[in-house]
């Protein structure tokens, strides 16, 4: 990290920063600095006002007063292109790419190269040269001239990170990064970020990812309620710190044990074969009443398993029952009518349509239920969403609101929302709390364990160490395509996990 002590000046700084909306104080006098050559941790719960500060930032939203310094000039409000002309670079959560263009095209867009003649047409073979040893730099997997709609969300969450390097931008703010990353990918990107520090780039680091904070951040700031409300120095960094600054108070752990011992039923695979891993059968028990962690690298099958189960995939082979009772499932109305229910990873995409109404979204997996000749009672569906609204705590006024509109955590209880007005069960939860802040983490963990009780079986599906250590009743892990091992509570460990996760045995 560069030496601040000699007082140089701040690449930026946001002074006495606020904004209202009608009826609402999104932002509350926020000021901060980005030094080069420093990662400046940004964290607080969502709805704490970070977006709106980072739109502030960008130029897509006017602050209501403050200055924004960039250098020795000073502003009452950025516009977009000010914002790129002053060297600032986005690399989104909500990923920003264009699917029918290739990787090239998407990293170059508005800065592509162009050749001679009056028309001035596109350089492509100097545009794959330009965008290549970024992709390299980055240790993706593809290159300038791949299909950005054939890419996982890993890989354009790379491409998102390739465009602020094009850029040469001189202050990187980074929203949720690793989100969608490896373990192997994410420790490529942390170590990038040491190399743009060192070359006297100033980044802002957003993640509720606590521990790659403490691993990369040398200060760290923290907004709650559209205020600042703490700092911490390099030496001050922790779990603990964090958390207190976030919620105000100390976070109890994540583990509670279950109100009773597992059934003998659950959801039951034996010898299940997956389209993505033809050669391989799986034998897995979710019993009534536990968590059942599932672990694995990404591309280990854990995925393909949750789709099988819930019969997006039609299994190629095994058995599926449900409390001894054998069941074919080849869709997911057949799961959902045996009381099987998914959360899927991409909540946005696959498991709510946000430009409906919350309300709209709770029942539209049960919708028969509120209809007669082919008319929908509102007034009864309005009814069950706020009974879930007021049960699941989700943070809204009306359940007329758009879906759209609400925070990550507040989606998530949504779908869940819709799921429990079922009685469901087993629930399968994939990555639960991707993109989830630490407070409503807690609240989804305390759904979850109140399920479990109830007698539902739980899988959950994450790649979040922490989660699946601190939650899990027991931890299954997969390796390319099959269950490599089981783990009892007493034996769980990063390192146990890892082991199974790359083939190895676990060590007892």
């Amino acid at each position: 990290m560069t030496d601040h002590s000699i007082a140089a000046p701040p690449l930026l700084a946001l002074e006495g920063i606020g904004k209202t909306y009608p009826g609402v104080r999104a932002l509350d006098g926020v000021s901060l600095e980005v030094h080069a050559g420093e990662i400046l941790g940004l964290i607080g719960e969502n709805g704490a006002g970070k977006s709106t500060l980072m739109k502030v930032l960008g130029g897509v939203v006017p602050p209501s007063e403050g200055r924004i310094r960039i250098g020795e000039e000073s502003h009452a409000r950025l516009t977009v292109p000010q914002a790129q002309q002053a060297g600032i670079a986005f690399v989104h959560q909500e990923l920003n790419l264009f699917e029918n263009i290739d990787v090239a095209g998407n990293i170059l867009f508005g800065r592509e190269p162009l050749k001679g003649g009056p028309l001035r047409l596109i350089d492509h073979a100097a545009a794959r040269a330009t965008v290549a040893p970024l992709l390299q730099r980055l240790g993706a997997d593809f290159g300038p001239d791949a299909s950005v709609a054939e890419l996982s969300i890993a890989q354009r969450q790379l491409v998102e990170i390739a465009k602020a390097l094009a850029a040469k931008a001189r202050v990187i703010i980074l929203d949720e990064p690793t989100s969608s990353l490896t373990l192997s990918e994410t420790a490529r990107l942390l170590s990038l970020l040491h190399e743009l520090r060192a070359d006297g780039v100033g980044l802002i680091y957003i993640s509720h990812r606590l521990g790659e904070i403490i691993d990369c951040a040398d200060r760290v700031v923290c907004l709650r309620d559209g205020k600042m409300v703490g700092k911490l120095a390099r030496e001050e960094i922790s779990h603990a710190n964090m958390i207190r600054l976030m919620i105000g108070r100390e976070l109890r752990s994540l583990y509670t044990p279950p109100a009773n011992p597992p059934g003998d039923g659950g959801l039951r695979a034996e010898g299940l074969i997956t389209s993505a891993f033809p050669a391989q059968r799986i034998d897995l028990h979710i019993r009534p009443g536990e968590i059942l962690g599932l672990a694995g690298l990404v591309g280990a099958g854990r995925t393909s398993l949750a789709r099988t189960l819930f019969g997006i995939d039609k299994p190629q082979g095994g058995t599926i029952s449900l409390d001894g009772k054998p069941l074919s499932i080849t869709t997911p109305r057949e799961a959902v009518a045996a009381g099987i229910y998914l959360a899927p990873e991409d909540r946005k995409a696959a498991g709510l349509v946000l430009d409906m109404p919350i309300c709209e979204n709770v029942t539209l997996a049960s919708l028969m239920r509120f209809a007669s000749f082919g008319l929908v009672n509102r007034g009864a569906e309005r009814r069950v969403a706020e009974q879930q609204r007021q049960s699941l705590r989700i943070k809204v006024p009306d359940v007329g609101m758009r879906t759209g509109t609400l925070s990550g955590g507040n989606q998530q209880k949504v779908v869940l929302a819709k799921w429990l007005s079922m009685s469901p069960r087993a629930i399968i939860f994939d990555e639960p709390t991707r993109g989830v802040d630490v407070g409503a983490k807690g609240e989804i963990y305390t759904l979850m364990r109140a399920l479990a009780d109830s007698g539902v079986a739980i899988l959950m599906i994450s790649s979040d160490m922490e989660e699946v250590i601190g939650v899990s009743d027991r931890i299954a892990v997969m390796h390319e395509g099959r269950v490599s091992g089981m783990l009892d509570r007493n034996s769980f460990s990063e390192q146990a996990v890892l082991r199974l996760a790359i083939g190895q045995e676990a060590i007892s």
